[in-house]
């Protein structure tokens, strides 16, 4: 009997069943190998791109940050009075005030007069106090509003120049008592001491005085007697350390004369032009809470003084 059909025997080769799918799954899995590679390398490169970008703007950003305010005003008020005619300090002078105030951490600084630097002043002393003392109460309300933020007071005088002889014999006769050196100013009787601003300027601690009004080129006008000499007791009177002065008009007769009397010619440390600056240590410091200077007879003092003390 024969069979119907012949047995046949079919090979396969393990390579076949391999080969076909192993090419394409090793071939994707390079590829999303490489895929991985380049992505995280420009996520990388993206990720310090952006970080110099943001820390060269931040650089950029505070280096070119906008002047305070005050500062911007001040610019501009000098820049459109540049060829005013108003009389100002000279650069000097000005530099002289601004390296003591810079040399001062946060100052209390305190002004008498209202003048073509008075803007200037505040926008120096952006980590200080500062304070304005002037004659007029009406430039006072308008600097005020012209200015907000500004911390300015107006005060009556009563001197005149041409009474700085007789006003001068007073307090030197009053020096033991109403005109001392070292005392409460808000209760002095004394006739050069200002007494009527508001309490926290006596309580205040002064680093730097300017003395720049009020007004005293003719006889009838208030003069800077009083301004001089409140400035010696409130230098004095501080419990403890040293107050820059500083006269403006220091060439003329009055400003020399009480200048030398009250902050004493042993205390000037520099003369700048028409600027005189004196360093006036307190009365606890110096020991000489009965007298304001050391030498009492200075030489300036060759003006013929009355003897009407009362």
């Amino acid at each position: 009997m024969k069979s119907n059909s012949n047995p046949k025997l079919i090979l396969l080769h393990p390579s076949l069943h391999k080969q076909a799918p192993t090419t394409p799954f090793h071939s994707h899995r390079l590829w999303f190998f490489f895929f991985l590679l380049t992505f995280f390398t420009i996520v990388f490169t993206l990720t310090l791109i952006t970080t110099f970008t943001s820390s060269t703007s931040s650089a950029a950003s505070s280096t070119a940050s906008p002047l305070p305010p005050s500062v911007t005003k001040a610019l501009l008020h000098y820049a459109s009075s540049s060829n005013s005619t108003t009389k100002s300090m000279s650069f000097a002078e000005i530099n002289a005030i601004t390296t003591t105030l810079h040399l001062t951490p946060h100052p209390n600084f305190l002004i008498f007069g209202l003048t073509h630097e008075s803007l200037l002043w505040s926008a120096l002393n952006q980590n200080g106090r500062t304070v304005f003392i002037d004659e007029n109460e009406y430039m006072i309300s308008k600097f005020e509003q012209s200015n907000p933020g500004i911390e300015a007071y107006d005060v009556q005088f009563t001197t005149k120049v041409s009474e700085y002889p007789k006003l001068l014999s007073h307090a030197k006769a009053k020096s033991k008592h109403d005109c001392k050196p070292v005392q409460n100013l808000l209760f002095s009787e004394c006739k050069l001491g200002i007494n009527d601003l508001p309490n926290h300027i006596y309580q205040l601690s002064w680093d730097v005085i300017l003395v720049d009004g009020p007004r005293g080129y003719f006889p009838t006008a208030p003069g800077r007697m009083s301004a001089i000499f409140t400035a010696a007791v409130l230098a004095r009177s501080k419990k403890v350390g040293k107050t820059n002065i500083f006269v403006h008009d220091f060439g003329r007769e009055v400003e020399k004369i009480f200048s030398y009397e009250f902050l004493c010619e042993e205390n000037l440390v520099n003369n700048v032009d028409q600027l005189g600056h004196f360093v006036v240590k307190s009365g606890t410091d110096s020991g000489e809470s009965s007298e304001f200077c050391r030498n009492l007879s200075s030489p300036l003092l060759s003006v013929s003084v009355s003897k009407d003390v009362d």
